[in-house]
């Protein structure tokens, strides 16, 4: 348990690590495409947590670790749909 616990705790202090350095260096033209990809990977996220949540043991710690992801992949998801739905609305034509 507490194995599985510091793998998780270093990928993901890894992959916040790495996801803020490459955002930080795109440019902003570029934040609008990235954001697909991020909602797709979060996609993923979200998919693999719900499969993940009932193979967890009896643990608290690590379900509340899964529904963390899922609640934040949800979030990223939602957001992204947002954020992109009213960058869409800003190249409609006007009547």
């Amino acid at each position: 348990m507490t194995e599985i616990f510091l793998y998780t705790l270093l990928i993901t202090a890894m992959a916040s690590f790495i996801g803020y350095e490459l955002i930080s260096k795109i440019p902003q033209t570029l934040h609008t495409p990235l954001m697909s990809g991020s909602n797709a990977i979060s996609g993923i996220t979200l998919i693999a947590g719900i499969l993940i949540y009932p193979n967890v043991v009896d643990d608290i710690l690590l379900k509340t670790i899964v529904l963390i992801g899922v609640s934040f992949a949800t979030m990223n998801i939602v957001g992204g749909f947002s954020v992109t739905g009213r960058i869409l609305e800003m190249f409609k034509k006007n009547d």
